[in-house]
């Protein structure tokens, strides 16, 4: 499903810090599927995927993503042994016009893996800027259309800036982190979970 080729021929850029593009990252014909089959989610922010419901052909994707295969060849591109490292796979669906504020990632998450979905993009807003400072949105050495089927995957460090116009309706993105540890997965699914939790209940509760 995943096209770990083309992960393959891709450059790892360095400015402004590690990263890698790849487009056309799902295979062939899966792509409009996988679009078809996107769990909705409630509101804005991350919802964890184990608390979301989607059918096989989603899971074949959320399988591929969490996989060994996938972490070997982002371990291999970014020269990182992500064998023992856990995972965490979260889906967005919503802008909020409030998110995309600049920022880093944090400390304890070792790459950054967006996967975005939406069949067609055409605003400003939403495009994720990579950045060269942490306050100036407009000086980016790349910027991402999050079209269907790109895949961006960077290493998080201090100067891991990055961050977009605030966007305001659907903008469907998979994150997949890997992460330091075990205390760490238990502390992010907690936090992503509680938050998804009072967003079912109210939809307009602020991003997490």
């Amino acid at each position: 499903m995943l096209d770990l080729d083309r992960l393959e021929a891709a450059p790892l850029e360095r400015d402004p810090f590690d990263f890698v593009v790849v487009e056309h990252f799902i295979r062939g014909d899966a792509l409009s599927e996988i679009v078809a089959d996107f769990p909705l989610t409630r509101g804005s922010g991350s919802y964890p995927i184990e608390s979301l419901r989607y059918g096989p052909v989603f899971g074949g994707l959320v399988a591929a993503l969490t996989g060994p295969e996938l972490g070997r060849a982002i371990g291999g591109k970014f020269g990182i042994d992500l064998g023992k490292r856990p995972t965490l796979l979260t889906v967005r669906g919503m802008g909020d016009g409030r998110d995309g504020r600049i920022h880093t990632d944090s400390e304890t998450k070792i790459i950054t893996l967006l996967l975005y979905m939406n069949p067609s993009w055409e605003p400003a807003e939403g495009r994720l800027r990579l950045l060269r400072r942490p306050d100036d949105l407009e000086d980016y050495a790349r910027e991402i259309v999050p079209l269907a089927g790109t895949m961006l995957a960077f290493r998080r460090s201090d100067r891991s800036f990055h961050g977009h116009r605030p966007y305001l309706g659907p903008r469907r993105a998979l994150q997949l982190n890997w992460v330091r540890d075990h205390a760490v997965l238990r502390r992010e699914l907690g936090r992503h979970r509680w938050s998804a939790r009072l967003k079912a209940l109210n939809p307009f509760v602020p991003a997490a």
